[in-house]
């Protein structure tokens, strides 16, 4: 991959990744609540899910998910209960930020698996991401090199991209922590994100 076509891709890469999304939103309802190094679990397992997808992609996957109508509506279902069970988990989470107890602790840390796995099961459960790469891979893929270094450039440089753009949520949801941790702003928070869980996970079902 010549240094043109490298721009060119990290460009386009970086405006893709910079789109919030239920990913995003989950990035920094972790900051928030966790606070941003002990989040370093669920950034690895976002990052991890979107360099699954886009090996899967590489690999031909996504020419079997359009091949076959039942897989893509299977995977889309699973995509959109996994969304309506963290809606469901962040109202819960509203409910109990709106009638705080004396002398109550803060979050417990749930632990690296469980950070990780839920990011990586938020990331990997949307098949419509394995199509866009599918697409997506080949404009800036040259029939005249080598393959494989192509494949491991984009990959290696979609990674970093994907990791700093976590990051970055996760910095400016610290920027708003102060109000956003209190009684009030936690409840709008959770009801919100609960909302946008929802609301993504009842679009993947209605598209097509």
């Amino acid at each position: 991959m010549n240094l043109d076509t490298w721009l060119l891709f990290s460009g386009a890469a970086l405006v893709v990744i910079l789109i919030p999304g239920p990913l995003s939103l989950l990035m920094v309802s972790n900051s928030l609540n966790y606070g941003l190094r002990r989040s370093t679990p669920a950034f690895l397992g976002g990052v991890s899910a979107s360099l699954c997808l886009l090996s899967a992609s590489a690999l031909g996957l996504g020419a079997l998910l359009l091949a076959s109508e039942q897989i893509f509506s299977l995977l889309k279902l699973l995509g959109a209960l996994y969304l309506f069970y963290l809606a469901w988990q962040s109202w819960q989470a509203s409910r109990q930020a709106a009638k705080p107890t004396a002398g109550e602790a803060p979050l417990a840390n749930p632990g690296w698996r469980s950070l990780f796995w839920k990011a990586f099961g938020l990331g990997a459960s949307n098949p419509k991401d394995i199509l866009f790469f599918a697409a997506f891979l080949p404009q800036f893929i040259s029939a005249e090199r080598p393959l494989l270094s192509q494949l491991l450039v984009m990959i290696l440089t979609w990674a970093v991209l994907d990791l700093g753009c976590k990051l970055f949520y996760g910095l400016s949801a610290q920027g708003a922590a102060r109000y956003l941790r209190s009684g009030k702003g936690q409840v709008w928070f959770n009801r919100i994100s609960a909302a946008l869980f929802g609301g993504a996970g009842a679009a993947s079902l209605l598209s097509r």
